[in-house]
């Protein structure tokens, strides 16, 4: 038996001390392994891990597709409008460098948010899994 074996079957055991909803959610969002929060839950930018180093979790079964990039898109989408505004505002007199930083904004958002709402629709679906478990 290997130790992440170990880790394995010490989680199992410790199935009652899994955390909440929003803590598992709060942990995804900043990147972490919903079940501990201790080790990452990205090898690369949005590539995930099979499981986790320190509790031994498998997230080799969750996939979260193309859920993310369409919530990342709606959450940037609702706020590209204001951003214009803004920097229209900003940049009055010149039209050219206001489209290249309301471009550049966008993108920057796009990419801060893409990791972070893909690690949270992992914890959900982890959340989700292990609480199917518990009641069958």
């Amino acid at each position: 038996m290997t130790y992440l074996d170990n880790n394995r079957m010490a989680g199992q055991q410790r199935n009652e001390a899994r955390p909440a909803l929003q803590v598992a959610l709060a942990r995804g969002l900043v990147g972490r392994c919903p079940n501990c929060g201790r080790e990452r839950l990205f090898r690369a930018y949005l590539k995930q891990v099979d499981h986790c180093a320190s509790c031994g979790e498998n997230y080799s079964e969750i996939e979260s597709d193309d859920a993310a990039p369409w919530f990342t898109m709606l959450i940037v989408g609702v706020l590209a409008a204001p951003l214009y505004f803004i920097f229209q505002g900003f940049f009055a007199s010149n039209f050219i460098v206001a489209m290249i930083c309301f471009l550049l904004a966008l993108t920057l958002l796009t990419l801060v948010l893409l990791p972070r709402i893909k690690g949270s629709l992992i914890a959900a679906f982890w959340y989700s899994r292990r609480a199917s478990h518990r009641v069958s």
